[in-house]
C-alpha cells in the first residue's frame, strides 16, 4: 500500500484543484511521491484537454489593476472561467489569474485574442491556461478583459459568496473631483448593473426601437392619441432609467440619480466597466 496520509491528500487537492479520487490514484501510482503524484495529474489533465472543451466553464472569478498612466490612471479588468468553484478559489487558478490581469496591464490588450498571445515569461497566456487547465483537470477559459482609463479610477469588487474570489468587478474612471464618490457609484454599479454611461451613449437605433415599442404598446391599450406623446416620452425615460447609469436612481439615496450624486460632488464620470461571472 503506498504511503501517505489523509493530510497528503487534502495538500494535493488544494495544491491542483483534482477530485479526491484522482488524487489517491495519483498517489497510489507514485508510491505517496507528492512530486510524482503532481506530475502524473499534470500529464493526465493534458491528455484530457479535448475532452474538456466541450464543457462548460461558468464559474471563476474577477480580477482586476490599477496603473498610472501619464497623467492619470488606467484600470484593467479579467474574468477568468472554471468549471466548479472549488477550482476557483484554488491558488493555483488565482495564481493564473493574477499572470492574467499582469499580461493585460503590459500588453495593453482590449479583447481576449491579444491578451492570450500576450507574452508572459518568455510563455504566453494561452500557454499558461493550458499548463494550469492540465494541472487542475478543468476547464479554463479567460472570458473577456475590459480597459478604462481617466484621470482617476476607482474599483469595486464583490464576494457573492465570503468563502469564493470576487465574482462581481466594476472600474470607473472619473475626474478627480468624481472620484470622491466613485466607489459608492462602483458598488451601484455592481447591483444594479447599467449598460451605459449617459443617454448619449444609447445607440440611436436602440433608442428609435424604445420609442416604437413603446407607442405601439400604448395604442394597443387604447390610449388617447393626444396623450401618446407623453405616454411614450414617460416610458421612455423609464427604459433610460433601466440600462443609463447616470439616470438610475442612486442605490444610497433613491430620491437622487447617480447623475445628480456625482454633479453635487462637482465631479464627472468619464467611463465604466462591469463583469460578473458566467454573466
Amino acid at each position: 500500500m503506498a504511503n501517505y496520509t489523509a493530510a497528503d491528500i487534502k495538500a494535493l487537492r488544494e495544491r491542483t484543484g483534482a477530485g479526491m479520487l484522482d488524487v489517491k490514484k495519483a498517489l497510489d501510482e507514485a508510491d505517496g511521491d507528492q512530486a510524482k503524484a503532481l506530475e502524473i495529474i499534470r500529464v493526465k489533465g493534458l491528455k484530457g484537454v479535448s475532452k474538456r472543451e466541450a464543457r462548460s466553464a461558468s464559474d471563476g472569478l474577477v480580477a482586476s489593476s490599477i496603473t498610472a498612466d501619464g497623467a492619470g490612471q488606467v484600470g484593467v479588468l479579467v474574468e477568468v472561467n472554471s468549471e466548479t468553484d472549488f477550482v476557483a478559489k484554488n491558488q493555483v487558478f488565482t495564481t493564473l489569474a493574477d499572470q492574467v490581469v499582469a499580461a493585460a496591464v503590459t500588453s495593453g490588450a482590449t479583447d481576449t485574442e491579444a491578451l492570450l498571445a500576450a507574452e508572459v515569461e518568455g510563455s504566453t497566456v494561452a500557454s499558461l491556461v493550458e499548463d494550469a487547465a492540465a494541472t487542475l483537470g478543468e476547464k479554463i477559459v479567460v472570458r473577456r478583459v475590459a480597459r478604462v482609463a481617466g484621470e482617476k479610477v476607482s474599483e469595486y469588487l464583490h464576494r457573492t459568496n465570503k468563502d469564493l474570489p470576487p465574482q462581481v468587478g466594476v472600474l470607473v474612471a472619473s475626474d478627480e473631483a468624481g472620484a470622491a464618490v466613485a466607489r459608492d457609484v462602483a458598488m451601484h454599479i455592481a447591483a444594479f448593473s447599467p449598460t451605459y454611461l449617459s443617454r448619449e451613449d444609447v445607440p440611436a437605433e436602440k433608442v428609435a426601437d424604445e420609442r416604437r415599442i413603446a407607442e405601439e404598446t400604448a395604442r394597443n391599450e387604447n390610449k388617447p392619441e393626444k396623450a401618446l406623446p407623453k405616454i411614450v416620452e414617460g416610458r421612455l425615460n423609464g427604459f433610460f432609467k433601466e440600462v443609463v447609469l447616470l439616470d438610475q436612481p442612486f442605490a444610497k439615496d433613491p430620491k437622487k440619480t447617480v447623475g445628480q450624486i456625482v454633479t453635487e460632488a462637482g465631479g464627472t464620470l468619464t467611463g465604466f466597466a462591469r463583469f460578473r461571472v458566467g454573466a
